[in-house]
């Protein structure tokens, strides 16, 4: 790790049109080990390769390779998710008294920011390169009351590779005229084994959460913060990700798996981040390691994946094919007053990172 044999390179190319008429981009930037190609359309992570521990590189993360099947079929394959990643109870809140209402997209909840989230526009984008990092910063303007949210939401997003293969991400938004609340994240699923390669429940896990957010049967937090002691949510040791996945636990069942907050432990580094998870997948000897400055982060067993669609190696992605690891405030946080607060108040800055480093064992 860490040795320069790779140079920085980046390039751009179209990646087609929306059906406004609206181009969208590729970005391919690389470490020369390490290569990451994101679309302008919704700040989307479309492929992230990696070498496995015999230096054969393969794309871990699912998406596809044509703009339509992104805007028509993509469960958040990738994408930066905005204004609030995760749900709303009945996609409504209070800010100062004042009642607010997000168009609900997930049974009667609002999820990943309602029917036309981040994930579904197109963003201006900026080349970054210095000599230890390359990427780029994409920046959406949301104007006051889209979906339903207060406030003109100005957000930049920087995603940068270095050379020890960390995928740093830079999450910065400013909102003026009203307060609003805010909750971004990265929604990329991974399979370490190659993307469309099959299930990843032989993936080994390992989170640094000694307690976690019970759900109702619309996967909104009750409010309780549960230690995972004694439950298949324990991830403390690491463990296969399918070892219980179909033990008989009431909140599996509810999931069909794993779709829960996990609520990250210790404290933060000098850099303000902590150890969040890991995960090890043991054919390739592939890994990524998660660290960020949120208190919490959404583990998604792609439970939901159905088989209904094919990815971008043209191979169908089922259920357990890949997982996402969403870095966040809690879920409903609005509504939770014992959560963290995700109010962004004219004249703060929202500034917060994560960071996913890739390597093998």
């Amino acid at each position: 790790m860490g040795s320069h044999h790779g140079r920085l390179s980046i390039r751009k190319d179209p990646f087609g049109t929306t059906p406004e008429g609206a181009g969208v981009d590729v970005y391919t930037f690389s470490n020369g080990r390490v290569t990451v190609s994101m679309l302008t359309w919704g700040a989307t992570i479309q492929r992230v390769e990696t070498p496995d521990r015999r230096g054969r590189t393969e794309n871990i993360s699912l998406g596809f390779d044509n703009l339509p099947d992104y805007a028509k079929l993509s469960p958040y394959f990738g994408a930066t998710i905005g204004r609030y990643g995760n749900r709303i109870a009945k996609g409504q809140f209070s800010i100062d008294g004042n009642k607010y209402q997000i168009p609900v997209n997930d049974g009667e909840n609002a999820l990943h920011g309602g029917t036309l989230g981040f994930d579904k526009k197109v963003w201006k984008a900026k080349v970054v390169q210095t000599s230890s990092h390359v990427g780029v910063a994409f920046t959406y303007v949301s104007p006051d009351g889209e979906m339903g949210f207060p406030g003109t939401l100005t957000t930049t997003v920087t995603y940068t590779l270095d050379f020890d293969d960390d995928l740093r991400i830079d999450y910065h938004a400013t909102v003026a005229g009203k307060p609003t609340v805010l909750n971004l994240t990265n929604h990329v699923y991974f399979n370490l084994a190659g993307e469309g390669s099959g299930s990843i429940e032989g993936h080994v896990l390992e989170l640094n959460a000694p307690s976690y957010t019970p759900v109702d049967s619309g996967l909104i937090p009750t409010g309780e913060i549960a230690p995972v002691a004694g439950t298949p949510f324990d991830f403390r040791r690491p463990t296969a990700i399918g070892k219980r996945l179909r033990e008989d636990h009431p909140q599996l069942v509810i999931g069909r798996g794993y779709d829960h907050n996990f609520v990250l432990g210790g404290k933060a580094g000098h850099d303000g981040l902590r150890f969040a998870g890991r995960f090890t997948d043991p054919g390739s000897g592939r890994t990524v390691s998660v660290r960020t400055a949120e208190p919490g982060a959404q583990f998604y067993s792609g439970n939901f994946l159905d088989g209904t669609f094919q990815g971008i190696g043209g191979k169908t992605y089922r259920q357990g094919d890949a997982f996402a690891f969403e870095t966040q405030h809690f879920p409903d946080s609005p509504n939770q007053p014992n959560f963290p607060s995700t109010v962004l108040r004219p004249g703060q800055t929202y500034s917060t990172r994560t960071i996913y480093s890739f390597g093998t064992k």
